[in-house]
C-alpha cells in the first residue's frame, strides 16, 4: 500500500494525476509572467539608471537578412526581373550590390540555377586616334592592325574600356568646320587636331597613344588613378610627350579653341606647343609619369631597341610586326615579375584529381614559359633594370591543396561540379542515394579549398564567401582588411583576388579568349624535351602535376588511368542540360601515360533519368561547392560575354582596324560607304529553377 503522509496530526490527501497536471500549469504561467514583468528591459531608464551604465535590456525586435529566407510559412515571391544580357549558354546569373551578403544565390535570385554576381562595374574609356584615311597596303595595315589589336587587350585586361578613333570622330565635332577653315597650319599640327576633335566629340576620358601600353600590377595606384576615371584638370605627363591625355570635355573643347585663337600655332607642331604659346595657355597640369606606363615612342625605339628600329626603318610592315612582338614579350615578363612566388594551380583533394587539372597546369606552364622576342634579354622602357625571362630557370609552379591569398602569387583553379568531385575523389562509376546520405562527406571540395584559411570546425558559410572573394573581388575585401577573422588562419593584408587568380569551371574546355584577360598572348607550351624521346613524361620539365606527399600518397598508374573515363562520364551528367556537350579532350601531360585502349574506350555517355536525379541529389547534398561551381562558371562565361559583346560593337568602327579578325576593309568607290564612314555618337554630337531535391539536406 502506498505511504500515508500525515501534517500536524491529520492525514495529507493523495493528489491526483489532474491535480498535478493543475499545479504544473499554474507554476509555469507563473515563471512566466515573472520573467516577463521583472526583466531589467522592462525597468524605466531613469537619469539615475543611465548614469550608472551597464545596463542590459532585452532588443525589442531581432531583425536579420536570414529571417525571412528562412520563413517557410511565407507567401512565394516572383524572382528578380531578367536584366540584360545575364545569359551566355546554361550561365544565368543576377548582378546586385548584396552578392557577399548572401552566402547561397537563390536565397536573393530565388533559383536554383541562378548565381548572384557582382555589379560589373563601368570601364573608363582610353581613346587612341587612327586614320585609316591614310593609303597604304595590306602588309602594312595589318601590321598597324596588330600592334592596336595588342594595344586594345593590354588595356582591357586593366579594366579600361579602350576605343579605337578615326576622322569620322573628329568629322562628327561641332568644331571641325571651324578648325577646316584655319589656313598656314602645319601637317603635323593638322593630323594632332583631328585627334583632339575625335576625342572632343566622344567626351570624358583618356586620350592616349597607341604606343603606350600600361605594364604594372592591376592595383598600382597611377593605374587606379585612371581606373577611376575622375580628372579634376587636363593633364599631360613627364617624359610622355603626347603619349597620354586626361580631362573632361569642357577642357578639350576649350583647347581646341585655343588653338584656333591663337595666332602662334600655325608654326606650331603639335596642340601642345600651340597651347603653350598662347597667352592664356595655362590648361595643362604636368605631373610625373606614372611608373606603370611603357611609351614606345620612335625615338625610344631607335635608342633603346636599335634592332627593332632598323627593321622599321628597312620594312614598315616587318618591322611593326617586330615592334608588337617585343611589347608583347615585355607585357609577359612584367606579369611574371608581379607574382615572384610563382604559379599555385590548386589541387583540392588531391589523391584522384590529377586529371582534373591538368588543363589548368597546363596553363600555368604556358604562363611561366618565356615568349618569343626579337630581343629576348631586355627589359620595358619603365623597367630598365628587370630580371629578363630565362627558361632554364622558371616560374614555380605548385600544386597545394589548399588556396593560399598572396599578392605574389597567381592562383588558377579548377571548380567541379560536385557529381565530378564525388566519382573522382571516391573512384566510383555509379553514385546511390545511400552512398550519398550515409558515406558521401559534406562540400569536401571547398572545405579543402580553404583548410590553410579556417579552422576544421568552422562552416562551409564563410569559406563560401571567401572563395567568392577570390573569384570576383576586385578590392581588398572586408575579411581582409581587418585582418584575422575568428576561426580563420590567414589572409590578412592583401588585396583582391579578380586579378591575382581565375578559376575554371572543370567540366568545360578553356577560354579561347585568355589573352584578352592576361593583356599578352600566351606561349604555346613548352617542349623540353624531343617529341621522339620514349621517356616523354618524365622529362617534359614539370612532371605531371602530382601533389606534395604531405597531401597523402600519390595516384598509381592504375588509378591515372582510370580517371579520365570517370571525368567523362562525370562531364556528360554534368552537362546534360545543354544541347549539345562537348566531351573532355585528353591533356597533353597524360597522353603519353594514358595507354591507347583506353582513349579509345571513351565513347559518348547515355545519360539516364536516373542520373539526372542522382546528380540532383549530389547538389542538394553539396549546396556550397554546388554554389561554388555555379559562381565559378557564371563569372567566367559573364567576362566572356562583356568582352565578345564590346569586341562586336567595336568592329563597326575605324573600319574593323584593331579587332581579332584584322579585317580592313578598302572604300568601296562605287558602293555608297563603309564601314569607315561610320562615327559614333558621343557627347558633343548628341542632341529558372526547377530542383528536385529541397533544402532539408542542409546542415548549416
Amino acid at each position: 500500500m502506498p505511504k500515508q503522509y500525515v501534517v500536524c496530526g491529520r492525514p495529507v490527501p493523495r493528489l491526483g494525476t489532474r491535480h498535478i497536471s493543475l499545479l504544473l500549469v499554474g507554476l509555469a504561467l507563473f515563471a512566466v509572467f515573472s520573467l516577463l514583468w521583472t526583466l531589467p528591459g522592462a525597468i524605466p531608464a531613469t537619469p539615475s539608471l543611465r548614469a550608472a551604465g551597464n545596463r542590459f535590456s532585452v532588443p525589442k525586435s531581432f531583425k536579420s537578412p536570414w529571417m525571412n529566407r528562412l520563413n517557410p510559412f511565407k507567401q512565394p515571391a516572383h524572382p528578380p526581373r531578367v536584366q540584360k544580357g545575364d545569359t551566355d549558354g546554361d550561365s544565368v546569373w543576377y548582378a546586385n550590390w548584396n552578392w557577399l551578403l548572401m552566402p547561397f544565390s537563390s536565397s536573393v535570385t530565388l533559383d536554383e540555377n541562378r548565381a548572384l554576381l557582382p555589379v560589373l562595374k563601368d570601364r573608363t574609356p582610353i581613346y587612341c586616334y587612327y586614320d585609316n584615311t591614310i593609303e597604304q597596303d595590306d602588309p602594312n595595315r595589318d601590321a598597324e592592325s596588330d600592334l592596336l589589336l595588342a594595344w586594345r587587350r593590354a588595356w582591357w585586361a586593366q579594366g579600361f574600356r579602350p576605343i579605337i578613333l578615326s576622322s569620322a570622330e573628329a568629322i562628327n565635332n561641332p568644331l571641325y568646320e571651324e578648325v577646316q577653315k584655319l589656313e598656314g597650319l602645319t601637317p603635323a599640327l593638322k593630323t594632332d587636331l583631328m585627334r583632339w576633335l575625335a576625342w572632343g566629340n566622344m567626351g570624358d576620358g583618356l586620350l592616349a597613344h597607341h604606343l603606350l601600353f600600361p605594364m604594372g600590377p592591376h592595383d598600382d595606384p597611377s593605374l587606379t588613378y585612371l581606373r577611376r576615371g575622375e580628372f579634376p584638370r587636363l593633364t599631360r605627363f613627364k617624359d610622355l610627350d603626347d603619349g597620354l591625355f586626361v580631362g573632361t570635355m569642357g577642357e578639350v573643347t576649350a583647347v581646341i579653341r585655343t588653338v584656333m585663337d591663337n595666332p602662334e600655332s600655325k608654326k606650331a607642331e603639335g596642340v601642345v606647343e600651340a597651347v603653350e604659346s598662347a597667352k592664356d595657355g595655362g590648361w595643362f597640369t604636368l605631373d610625373d609619369a606614372p611608373k606603370s606606363l611603357a611609351y614606345y615612342s620612335k625615338s625610344k625605339v631607335e635608342a633603346t631597341y636599335p634592332k627593332v628600329g632598323r627593321a622599321i626603318a628597312a620594312s614598315h610592315a616587318a618591322g611593326t610586326r617586330s615592334l608588337t612582338q617585343l611589347i608583347n614579350s615585355h607585357l609577359h615578363l612584367t606579369w611574371q615579375s608581379i607574382f615572384t612566388n610563382g604559379i599555385s594551380v590548386v589541387k583540392p583533394l588531391p589523391h584522384h584529381t590529377t586529371y582534373l587539372i591538368t588543363p589548368a597546369y597546363e596553363l600555368a606552364q604556358r604562363l611561366a614559359h618565356c615568349p618569343e622576342s626579337p630581343l629576348p634579354d631586355t627589359c620595358p622602357p619603365n623597367r630598365p633594370n628587370c630580371r629578363p625571362c630565362d627558361d632554364s630557370k622558371p616560374m614555380k609552379i605548385s600544386t597545394p591543396s589548399s588556396y593560399s591569398p598572396a599578392n605574389t602569387l597567381y592562383t588558377i583553379g579548377t571548380v567541379p561540379h560536385p557529381y565530378t568531385i564525388s566519382t573522382l575523389n571516391h573512384l566510383k562509376t555509379q553514385l546511390s542515394i545511400a552512398w550519398i546520405r550515409r558515406e558521401s562527406p559534406r562540400d569536401a571540395w571547398i572545405t579543402s579549398l580553404t583548410s590553410s584559411l579556417f579552422e576544421d570546425s568552422m562552416s562551409t558559410t564563410p569559406r563560401l564567401i571567401r572563395f567568392k572573394e577570390a573569384v570576383a573581388s576586385d578590392e581588398t575585401s572586408p575579411a581582409e582588411a581587418k585582418g584575422k577573422e575568428k576561426g580563420s588562419k590567414g589572409g590578412d593584408g592583401v588585396s583582391g583576388g579578380a586579378y591575382r587568380s581565375m578559376w575554371l569551371p572543370a567540366e568545360q574546355p578553356i577560354p579561347e579568349d585568355l589573352d584578352w584577360h592576361f593583356g599578352f598572348v600566351l606561349p604555346d607550351r613548352a617542349s623540353y624535351a624531343d617529341d621522339g624521346n620514349a621517356a616523354g613524361i618524365q622529362q617534359l620539365g614539370p612532371p605531371i602535376p602530382l601533389h606534395s606527399p604531405q597531401d597523402g600518397p600519390h595516384p598509381t598508374e592504375s588509378d591515372l588511368a582510370f580517371e579520365p573515363a570517370l571525368f567523362s562520364r562525370a562531364q556528360a551528367i554534368v552537362l546534360s542540360s545543354s544541347s549539345s556537350s562537348s566531351h573532355s579532350r585528353i591533356p597533353d601531360l597524360l597522353k603519353s601515360s594514358i595507354s591507347k585502349e583506353s582513349a579509345q574506350k571513351q565513347q559518348p555517355v547515355a545519360v539516364t533519368k536516373e542520373d539526372l536525379a542522382l546528380r540532383d541529389a549530389v547538389e542538394a547534398w553539396n549546396l556550397a561547392d554546388t554554389e561554388a561551381w555555379r559562381f565559378a562558371r557564371a563569372y567566367l562565361a559573364r567576362s566572356s560575354l562583356e568582352r565578345r559583346t564590346w569586341e562586336d560593337d567595336e568592329a563597326r568602327y575605324a573600319g574593323g582596324v584593331g579587332t581579332e579578325k584584322a579585317a580592313i576593309r578598302t572604300s568601296d568607290k562605287g558602293g555608297g560607304g563603309s564601314n569607315d564612314d561610320r562615327a559614333r555618337k558621343g557627347s558633343a554630337a548628341k542632341g529558372k529553377g526547377g530542383r528536385v531535391w529541397d533544402r532539408w539536406m542542409d546542415r548549416d
